[in-house]
């Protein structure tokens, strides 16, 4: 058997794992762990949840201490473009090679779990989780920045005790399996806090703020509050912890006033003013990593945000039409999202390729971007659990009253993005958002090798 077929194969048992647990809780993943020796011990990590903005958090931390010469691994998800984007050190994704082994490692183990009544069948989200661990273990890196997967307290991820922890921002998001208030699903995530580790959050929400709060006191763990400092935490950023903005075709350049530092005209390639917010998140982080013995000097942070690479952010594929790709996949993120694109983007009409996951909420998604829009393609991303885009067609007609000559459904994603280029004016804007996963299958469309 050829290299690649075992790699698909290998991909094939991954996917093939189920969704969900049948047992709620880390027990699963304590087992399988414990039979691989406590990988999971043997690395300093930052642990990041949040509804929105962790990822691109975890991708600018490890690119400053890639930068700062630590080797650095990142655990993400979803992954954009190939399984392998999942896990990665210094910015190069694990080698499909190395990920055949790891699985050849790792299966046994996950059978005998498996076998075992008191556990039940693991979860593809929780076996990638131990093989990231596992990864990182064996590649002896210096630092993991390890992003929560869904809420925090009984995520895969939570069996880590890291160097600190980072709480972006909370929003309804989840809500049949993290609860249906902020407050409940600000509970899930805060369940990351760990006794005695300093706790970083970007929240502006008092609600949201109270809980981790009172969860952070409980465990004696410092909290680190940046845009509303409260009262007893061990620091207090006043605003404005950012200034300067400035944004330009190539990204946007700001300056931060930190705990104790401040920098004048940083630069980071990525779009959006929630980047900003992810950029001062991850330098309060470096500030507070270095009580850790974690070192970073001015040079290394300037060029970490600098070079980082994070597409399906805001990304510019095209100039004439502009054809702009983004992973909103989220009320609050789609928010932001209609907030960005008329500020960091000039253009006539908006045309929309528009496909999210069925458990999100569609109408709130839609009543955020729609009223932007000149016209919409629904279209579904290559996946089961992708929504149907006809009746998403049917909510924006009948609910939001959306016109009906300018709605249309394609089932394909490269096909919806062929048309809205077709349909597109060149001052015009393509947009295509609602998921990673729609926003994966369009920016691989784009990049098939010519044939």
């Amino acid at each position: 058997m050829n290299n690649e077929q075992l790699y698909l194969d290998t991909l094939d048992w991954i996917h093939g794992l189920s969704r969900f647990g049948m047992k709620p809780g880390l027990e699963r993943m304590e087992a399988m762990l414990e039979k691989l020796g406590n990988p999971h011990r043997q690395v300093n990590y930052v642990h990041i949840a949040g509804t929105n903005g962790k990822g691109s958090t975890a991708a600018i931390l490890a690119s400053i201490y890639t930068a700062a010469g630590y080797k650095t691994g990142l655990y993400t998800s979803p992954y954009l473009l190939s399984f392998t984007n999942r896990m990665a050190i210094n910015g190069c994704d694990i080698d499909p090679g190395d990920l055949v082994e790891l699985v050849r490692r790792v299966r046994p183990v996950v059978e005998e779990v498996t076998a075992d009544d008191r556990y039940g069948q693991p979860t593809e989200f929780e076996v990638v989780t131990v093989l990231a661990l596992t990864y990182f273990a064996r590649q002896k890196v210096d630092l993991v920045v390890l992003e929560v997967g869904l809420g925090g307290r009984l995520d895969a991820t939570n069996v880590v005790t890291p160097l600190l922890s980072i709480i972006t921002n909370v929003d309804l998001e989840h809500t049949e399996v993290l609860g249906h208030t902020v407050e409940e699903v600000a509970f899930e995530k805060a369940g990351i806090i760990k006794k005695g580790t300093p706790i970083l959050t970007a929240s502006e929400d008092q609600k949201v703020l109270r809980v981790i709060k009172e969860k952070a006191l409980s465990l004696d763990a410092p909290l680190y509050s940046l845009f509303s400092p409260q009262e007893n935490s061990n620091c207090k950023i006043n605003r404005p912890v950012f200034e300067d903005l400035i944004i330009n075709d190539q990204g946007q350049s700001f300056a931060y006033n930190g705990l104790n530092r401040s920098y004048k005209n940083l630069i980071t390639p990525l779009r959006g003013r929630y980047q900003i917010y992810n950029a001062v998140t991850a330098l309060a982080a470096a500030e507070l990593l270095e009580d850790k013995g974690l070192m970073v000097e001015e040079e290394a942070v300037r060029r970490g945000l600098a070079e980082m690479i994070w597409p399906g952010r805001l990304e510019l594929l095209k100039n004439s039409p502009k054809l702009v790709i983004d992973g909103a996949h989220n009320p609050a993120a789609i928010k932001h999202l209609a907030e960005a694109i008329p500020e960091y983007f000039s253009f006539k009409h908006l045309i929309l390729v528009f496909g999210i996951m069925a458990d999100k909420d569609a109408l709130a998604m839609m009543s955020a971007i729609l009223p932007l829009v000149d016209r919409v393609i629904f279209t579904r991303a290559s996946i089961p659990r992708a929504a149907n885009p006809s009746l998403l067609l049917k909510m924006a007609l009948v609910q939001l009253q959306f016109n009906s000559e300018k709605a249309l459904v394609i089932e394909d994603v490269g096909a919806a993005l062929e048309e809205a280029l077709h349909k597109a004016g060149p001052e015009d804007l393509v947009l295509v958002t609602g998921s990673f996963y729609t926003v994966s299958d369009a920016r691989a469309y784009w990049f098939q090798p010519v044939k």
